[in-house]
């Protein structure tokens, strides 16, 4: 598969990035809770990037090694950056007035999750889920 790259600039386009990992995850036959779980942690980094990343791009790609396959995103923005990474992945830290549940849910969900933020720069989050075998 050759990598998919989205722009995530619009609520629309948050929609057609978690149909677009949805609909790979269905082509690739996750199971339905692998799926849904990947689907829900994508949604949540889309609407990440769209509202404190101001804006963005999602990549898919899908990924094979060891003799598993799997779906690898990368969401990647150039906003004002997360000062303290440890602390936005704790449950209840917000900064938009929400649960505060996104990163850290979206951590809890996918089988891999890495997060790099620069202050002034910009954030990525890498996530895999590996389809069982």
């Amino acid at each position: 598969m050759t990598p998919v790259i989205l722009d995530i600039r619009t609520p629309d386009q948050v929609n057609l990035a978690r149909k677009t990992v949805q609909e790979q995850a269905s082509k690739m036959a996750f199971g339905t809770l692998e799926k849904t779980k990947f689907v829900t942690a994508a949604s949540e980094l889309a609407r990440n990037t769209l509202v404190h990343g101001k804006g963005g791009t999602m990549t898919m790609t899908q990924i094979e090694h060891g003799g598993r396959t799997g779906l690898h995103l990368v969401f990647a923005d150039a906003g004002p950056g997360i000062g303290d990474i440890e602390q936005a992945l704790q449950d209840g830290f917000t900064t938009a007035r929400s649960l505060g549940l996104g990163l850290g849910g979206a951590r809890r969900l996918v089988n891999e999750f890495a997060i790099t933020s620069v202050p002034g720069v910009g954030t990525t989050v890498s996530i895999t889920q590996w389809k069982r075998r």
